[in-house]
């Protein structure tokens, strides 16, 4: 069973309310994070995932006062996963006076130096639901490959097309042009240059390049 942890001074948010329609929940005072999600996934394994939200106006007060590094840093040393919310759904970028470069610093420096994922919601309410959702994908947690779509390996006439498409100037349709005229690949690079000509869309400038790509001989540099 998944367990939703909440900081005491998440009451006045109308947030806890919210997550306690739908999940199992305990308040308490954290050290550390805004929000914990405490569960065991299918194989057995715990995971606890460490929340730090922040209202729009709290995440431009907290680059102000630095506080947010502080918080960022003991969040990444405390979770294997953690994760920020900035909600809101105002421009974050003309809610107070601030340089946008300030704001796109920071936020950059969270994805890339911290590492924490940076989540948007609208609202304590949109917050509560992504909360509600991200338990119940701990609980029931599915492979990354079952959710990528596996790809098909190339078929022969896609594998033709697309090495014809790689010539200078050729595109998909012109590959398929030119395999409809010479049959082959083989026939393709045995041809003529006033042969290649003949072929719509295949002027003297892109036949020229063709043929001096097919027949000019490799040299490694220098």
């Amino acid at each position: 069973m998944v367990k939703i942890i909440i900081d005491h001074r998440e009451r006045s948010s109308g947030i806890i309310k919210e997550l306690a329609k739908n999940n199992e929940i305990e308040i308490k005072q954290l050290q550390t994070a805004d929000f914990i999600i405490e569960g065991i996934t299918q194989e057995g394994n715990t995971q606890i995932i460490g929340i730090e939200r922040k209202t729009q106006e709290d995440f431009l007060n907290s680059i102000i006062d630095k506080r947010i590094i502080t918080q960022l840093n003991i969040l990444r040393e405390n979770f294997k996963y953690p994760l920020l919310i900035i909600e809101g759904i105002g421009n974050l970028y003309n809610i107070r006076n601030f340089h946008p470069n300030s704001i796109r610093g920071m936020l950059a420096s969270i994805a890339i130096d911290f590492q924490i994922p940076i989540l948007y919601t609208r609202n304590y309410r949109d917050t509560a639901s992504l909360i509600t959702i991200m338990a119940k994908r701990l609980e029931k947690p599915r492979r990354l490959s079952s959710l990528l779509k596996k790809r098909k390996p190339l078929t022969i006439k896609e594998q033709q097309e697309l090495i014809i498409s790689s010539f200078p100037g050729i595109g998909p349709e012109t590959s398929k042009l030119l395999l409809r005229n010479f049959k082959s690949i083989k026939n393709i690079i045995n041809s003529e240059d006033k042969e290649l000509k003949k072929v719509d869309n295949i002027g003297s400038k892109k036949a020229s390049k063709i043929f001096e790509i097919i027949t000019k001989e490799y040299q490694e540099d220098n």
